[in-house]
């Protein structure tokens, strides 16, 4: 007796044999596509953002959008699609925004170095010895985070980005 793989591992899909056309592609030029909708979508300014958790456990995180204000509302759970990782502390404050990036893909290698670079700094003995203090772990996370951004601003053309602290790690 021969058994479909697709029945047995419901995973497994058999292959299409008559696969329909492709869609054209967006950004390609159509009749059907407004030029509005276009223009918009060339005109998006990305950003590399760093959030602070307000409440414990007091933690960081890192991300990139297109649309700060709306993503830190997901990220507080105030509208669908926040990450998993920022579910715990909520609600979440603007630490700092890197703004002035060329295109996502220049975003996402930034953010990507600056978390890299954030794991690879030597944890301070003070965060897990001293009293949790919220307004010092938050001070020290901070810190943590600007030293990281100290050296990827080093690896990078950072000549066009704007970097704006919004909460003041010292």
């Amino acid at each position: 007796m021969v058994r479909l793989l697709s029945r047995t591992f419901r995973s497994v899909k058999s292959p299409n044999p008559n696969p329909k056309p492709s869609k054209p592609c967006p950004s390609s030029s159509s009749p059907s596509t407004p030029r509005t909708s276009q223009a918009r979508l060339s005109s998006r300014s990305w950003s590399v953002y760093l959030i602070l958790s307000t409440n414990t456990p007091i933690k960081t995180y890192v991300g990139v959008t297109t649309d700060f204000p709306r993503r830190l509302r997901q990220h507080n759970g105030e509208l669908k699609g926040g990450a998993k990782a920022s579910r715990a502390g909520r609600p979440w404050v603007c630490a700092c925004i890197v703004q002035g990036f060329k295109d996502q893909s220049e975003a996402c290698e930034f953010e990507s170095k600056w978390k890299n670079l954030s794991r690879k700094l030597p944890r301070k003995k003070e965060i897990e010895d001293m009293p949790k203090h919220l307004d010092e772990t938050s001070l020290l996370l901070l810190q943590k985070r600007q030293a990281a951004l100290d050296r990827v601003k080093g690896l990078f053309d950072c000549h066009h980005l704007e970097i704006d602290w919004q909460l003041n790690p010292y």
